[in-house]
């Protein structure tokens, strides 16, 4: 089994490049952030306590998590309910930022991403798949963009689905989930020392792709 890991900081574009890349390449896309989400939307549902670590870990215990393909498409569902629709907001994006920093939230989901790049080809995004999770990963890529840029796209895609945005309140937010990213106690966002670094501020999406599959054919082919 070969797998590819894709890190970088929030709104870089990951989830959209890691999905073309795997199609091209007939491997399964594994959305490591979605399952952060689903946790981080049950923590909020229950409203449990991240800083009590006692009531975190028993939360934790309750979950199941697991992915499903249907119809080619990745659905996270917890406990048995499909949660996919639920985790793109902002709300469960900032929690699951702060939630992923504690151990038993990390734990609860390591063995779940090892076992799945075992079991298939894949392509795994996320902020410390290559540093962390895949440390053998055959192909490694750091990829970013400016704060600035990433915002502008976020911006974009809320105003598109008809939402109500603050292009300087999204930039703010992102500085900030970068910092406490970067700066988290277990497995901080970083560049892997031997992963290609692509930054995307100034690239469409095909040439991102196009990019990240010449370095896999560097890699594997």
């Amino acid at each position: 089994m070969a797998s590819v890991a894709i890190d970088g900081p929030a709104g870089a574009g990951k989830s959209t490049i890691a999905k073309r890349v795997a199609k091209e390449l007939d491997y399964i896309y594994v959305d490591t952030g979605a399952l952060y989400r689903a946790i981080a939307y049950a923590l909020l549902k229950e409203r449990v306590d991240i800083e009590d670590e006692g009531a975190l870990i028993a939360a934790c215990r309750q979950m199941t998590v697991e992915i499903r393909y249907e119809d080619g498409v990745q659905q996270v569902y917890l406990n048995g309910e499909n949660v996919t629709p639920y985790l793109r907001d902002e709300e469960t994006g900032n929690m699951a930022s702060k939630s992923s920093a504690k151990a038993p939230v990390r734990d609860a989901l390591l063995d779940l991403q090892r076992n799945m790049a075992k079991q298939h080809d894949v392509v795994m995004d996320g902020r410390d798949i290559g540093t962390n999770v895949l440390p053998d990963a055959e192909v490694k890529i750091y990829l970013t963009a400016s704060p600035k840029e990433r915002a502008n796209r976020r911006y974009k895609e809320l105003i598109a689905k008809g939402e109500v945005a603050d292009l300087d309140k999204i930039e703010a937010d992102i500085i900030e989930r970068d910092e406490r990213d970067m700066n988290r106690a277990i497995a901080p966002l970083k560049q892997a020392e031997d992963a290609a670094l692509i930054d995307s501020s100034d690239m469409g999406i095909e040439e991102v792709v196009e990019r990240i599959l010449s370095v896999v054919r560097e890699k594997l082919l």
